[in-house]
């Protein structure tokens, strides 16, 4: 694989920026991470630093094992990187109320997977279209399923950030895992919190999946998504990841 990726993190009209990114490129294998953090601001904020924290410190033991059971590795991957995230908060009391969205992309030679929980999505592109993307663990995602809103209402729906599933440490997680072949040559992924993804539009993220974008146009949808807030911006973080041809 000949990997290329830009990544992009902002305040918006926030004081304190609850999202995190942490990414793993190597010879044999990337992971890429965006988690959201909810709860009062330092719950949120350590909830997705720890989380991804987490996921790194236990990145060596569980990438060697992939290839046995990708599924089900990546998931016990998950329970140990919230395992890391109760060693981290150290008994703080702010772990109760501290919880995390988060959308975790494993690439190697032989598959994709994509893993999420809550309103973090990930999508995978070419140049030409959208080829999927997550389904939201939230309210607004649930009438979409039955068909009483549609995709353009989801964003602005008024219970948007009613999430019906996030990561804390003293629940049980449910993760929806995805493995789906692994990246074709000019295939792009995108990562990104909520604060983004509600106010693009899909042809706009195609502009991520165009050969030639760069963290010049990231930046652009980045700003374009705060503006269009008006003042209300949640956090805004986007990922993408390309594979070139050679």
């Amino acid at each position: 694989m000949r990997l290329e990726f830009f990544q992009l993190t902002s305040l918006g009209d926030r004081e304190v920026n609850q999202d995190t990114m942490a990414h793993i490129v190597n010879n044999d294998y990337a992971l890429f991470i965006v988690a959201d953090g909810l709860g009062g601001h330092q719950a949120g904020e350590k909830a997705s630093q720890f989380f991804c924290q987490g996921m790194l410190n236990c990145a060596k033991t569980y990438s060697k094992k992939i290839a046995q059971n990708p599924g089900e590795v990546l998931l016990a991957w998950i329970n140990a990187a919230v395992s890391e995230m109760r060693v981290l908060f150290a008994g703080d009391p702010l772990a109760d109320q501290a919880y995390t969205t988060c959308a975790i992309l494993y690439l190697d030679e032989e598959r994709a997977m994509a893993a999420h929980c809550g309103d973090s999505r990930i999508y995978r592109m070419t140049p030409q279209e959208i080829l999927w993307r997550t389904r939201d663990h939230s309210i607004p995602q649930d009438l979409l399923n039955i068909g009483l809103i549609t995709e353009e209402e989801l964003a602005q729906h008024p219970e948007q950030n009613q999430l019906t599933r996030s990561i804390n440490v003293n629940q049980l997680q449910r993760i929806d895992i995805k493995l789906s072949p692994a990246i074709n040559s000019n295939e792009t992924f995108v990562l990104c919190s909520d604060g983004f993804w509600e106010y693009v539009k899909g042809d706009e993220f195609l502009q991520l999946s165009d050969l030639e974008s760069n963290r010049s146009n990231l930046s652009k949808l980045v700003r374009s998504s705060i503006s269009r807030a008006n003042g209300k911006s949640d956090n805004v973080t986007v990922l993408s990841v390309r594979c070139r041809k050679g």
